[in-house]
C-alpha cells in the first residue's frame, strides 16, 4: 500500500469521523449564549443523527466486508465505532 493510499485511508475512516465527535461536543458543550438552548439542542440533534446514520452505513459496509473476506474491512468497524460517540453522548446528555 502505497503512501498516498494509507492517508486517504487514515483520513476518510478515523480523521473525518473524528471531526464530527468534535463538531457534536462543541456545539453540545458551546455556552448557552452563543446560540440559545433550542438552536444549540437541535444542532446537536441533527449531528448525531447524522452520525447515526452514518455508523449505519459504514456498519453495514463493515458487515459485507466482513463477509465476503475483505481484509480492509476493520477499517470500517473503526469509522463506526468513532462514529456512535455523538449518538451515546446525545443519549447519554437526554
Amino acid at each position: 500500500m502505497n503512501p498516498t493510499a494509507k492517508a486517504n485511508t487514515l483520513y476518510s475512516h478515523i480523521i473525518y469521523p473524528a471531526l464530527m465527535s468534535v463538531l457534536f461536543f462543541g456545539v453540545a458543550l458551546s455556552p448557552v449564549n452563543l446560540l440559545g438552548c433550542r438552536t444549540r439542542g437541535l444542532l446537536a440533534l441533527a449531528i448525531a443523527l447524522a452520525c447515526g446514520l452514518a455508523a449505519l452505513f459504514t456498519g453495514f459496509k463493515a458487515l459485507k466486508g466482513r463477509l465476503r473476506g475483505n481484509a480492509d474491512s476493520h477499517w470500517w468497524i473503526i469509522s463506526t465505532l468513532i462514529l456512535t460517540i455523538p449518538v451515546a453522548a446525545m443519549i447519554k446528555m437526554a
